[in-house]
C-alpha cells in the first residue's frame, strides 16, 4: 500500500471516529469529560484572557470602592435577570420589571415573574457559593427549581432534542439517562471545584459553560442556569466580589454566534473559537458594566449636590444612596434605611419631586417615585 493510500485511510478512519462521537439525532452519551485533549492556552487565548482579566479586575475594584456597594447590586442584578430571560424569549419592559420589584401589588405578567425568579435564583446561588465555596449538582438543581418555581430535577424522560427554531431540524441530542447525566455533572463538579493553577479561570469558565449546556441536565431552564453558573464561578474564583457582571446582554447582541460556536465545539472540536468568544464576552461586559457604574456614581454625586443646595435640611448621604438603589423608590425604603419615619418620608419624597429629582407614579393603590436619571442609565 502506498504512503498516499495509508494517509488517506488514516484520515478516513479519523473522520469516522469523530463522526461516531456525535450525531445530531443520537444522545451524546459519549460526551467527554473536561478538560479537552487540545491546546487550550494558545497565544490568541492567553492574550484575550489577559485583557479580560484586567477589565474584570477594574470592574471589581470600582464596586469595592463604592461607599455602599449595595446601591448598585439590585439594579445590575435585575438587568442581568432581564437579559438572560430575554435570550429565552421571556420579555418584559424595564418599567414593568422595576415597578414589580418594589410594588406590593400582585404581579400578573408571567414574563416579569420569571425575570424576578431569575434574580432570586442568582442571589441564592451567590450566597451558597460564598458560604460553602462549592458549585455542585444540588446547587444547579436548586437554581432551576427557583427559576421554574417547581420541584424540577434531573431529566429522566428520553427524547429531549435541540432544534433549529426556523427549520425544525434537530441540531443536537443531549445525553440521556439520569445516571449518565449525574455522572457527567459529577465530572463537571470536579473540574470546577478542584483548583487548577495551570489553567486561567476564564478559560475554565468557557469550558464549563459549554459542558453544562452540552449535558443539558434539565427539561427546561438550562440556558439560564448555565448563565448563573458563569457569574458565580467568577465569584468562587475571587475574580468578582459581587454578582454584577452582565454577560447575558453580550449573548443577546451576539446570539447567532453564541449558538454557532457552541455547535462547532460539538461538531468540529473548535475550542479556541468558543473560548475566545466567552473571554471576549467577559471583557466587553466588564467594560460596559464599569461604564454604567461610573455613570450612576456621577449621577449620585450631581443629585447629591442639588439636594444639598436646594433641600439642605433633608440632605444626607443615605438619602441619595436610597434614591439610587433602585429606579423606583417609596416611603418604606426611607424608613428601612433609618432616614425617616413613614409620614416624614412621604414629605421628603414630595419635596424631592418638587425640585425634579423624582416623579410620582401611581401603581395600583401605591405611590412609587421614579428616578428618571437612573432608569435612563440602566436602559442605555
Amino acid at each position: 500500500m502506498t504512503i498516499f493510500a495509508l494517509v488517506t485511510k488514516s484520515r478516513a478512519c479519523h473522520a469516522f471516529v469523530k463522526n461516531m462521537k456525535h450525531h445530531p439525532n443520537r444522545p451524546y452519551n459519549s460526551l467527554p469529560a473536561l478538560p479537552p485533549k487540545t491546546e487550550l492556552e494558545t497565544k490568541a487565548i492567553l492574550k484575550a484572557a489577559i485583557a479580560a482579566n484586567r477589565a474584570l479586575a477594574k470592574l471589581d475594584g470600582s464596586i469595592t470602592q463604592l461607599p455602599n456597594p449595595a446601591v448598585l447590586i439590585d439594579t445590575i442584578g435585575l438587568q442581568e435577570a432581564k437579559a438572560s430571560s430575554e435570550i429565552e424569549n421571556i420579555i418584559t419592559t424595564h418599567d414593568e420589571l422595576y415597578q414589580s420589584a418594589v410594588a406590593e401589588r400582585k404581579i400578573e405578567n408571567p414574563a416579569t415573574k420569571e425575570v424576578l425568579f431569575y434574580k432570586e435564583a442568582l442571589w441564592h446561588a451567590y450566597e451558597q457559593v460564598i458560604k460553602k465555596g462549592l458549585i455542585t449538582t444540588n446547587l444547579c438543581i436548586k437554581i432551576v427549581q427557583q427559576l421554574k418555581q417547581n420541584q424540577a430535577g434531573i431529566r429522566v424522560v428520553p427524547g429531549t432534542q435541540i432544534k433549529n427554531d426556523r427549520t425544525g431540524e434537530v441540531v443536537y441530542t443531549p445525553p440521556e439517562g439520569e445516571t449518565i447525566i449525574r455522572n457527567k455533572l459529577h465530572d463537571l463538579e470536579q473540574f470546577l471545584n478542584i483548583p487548577d493553577n495551570d489553567l486561567d479561570p476564564l478559560i475554565k469558565m468557557a469550558l464549563a459553560h459549554y459542558q453544562f449546556e452540552a449535558i443539558h441536565p434539565f427539561a427546561d431552564g438550562n440556558g439560564r442556569t448555565g448563565r448563573i453558573l458563569n457569574i458565580i464561578y467568577l465569584v468562587q474564583q475571587g475574580l468578582l466580589s459581587q454578582p454584577v457582571i452582565y454577560l447575558s446582554r453580550y449573548v443577546i447582541e451576539h446570539k447567532t454566534e453564541y449558538y454557532r460556536r457552541l455547535r462547532e465545539v460539538t461538531e468540529k472540536e473548535a475550542w479556541q473559537e468558543w473560548i475566545l468568544y466567552m473571554i471576549k464576552a467577559v471583557e466587553a461586559t466588564s467594560t460596559s458594566t464599569l461604564s454604567k457604574i461610573e455613570s450612576i456614581s456621577e449621577a449620585m454625586v450631581d443629585v447629591g449636590k442639588t439636594i444639598e443646595k436646594k433641600l439642605p435640611k433633608i440632605y444626607s448621604k443615605e438619602l441619595v444612596e436610597t434614591l439610587f438603589q433602585r429606579p423606583y423608590c417609596k416611603r418604606q425604603f426611607f424608613e428601612i434605611a433609618g432616614i425617616a419615619k413613614l409620614k416624614t418620608a412621604g414629605s421628603y419624597l414630595a419635596e424631592l419631586e418638587k425640585i425634579g429629582i423624582i416623579q410620582r407614579i401611581q401603581v395600583g393603590k401605591e405611590k412609587l417615585y421614579l428616578n428618571h436619571q437612573l432608569l435612563s442609565i440602566l436602559k442605555g
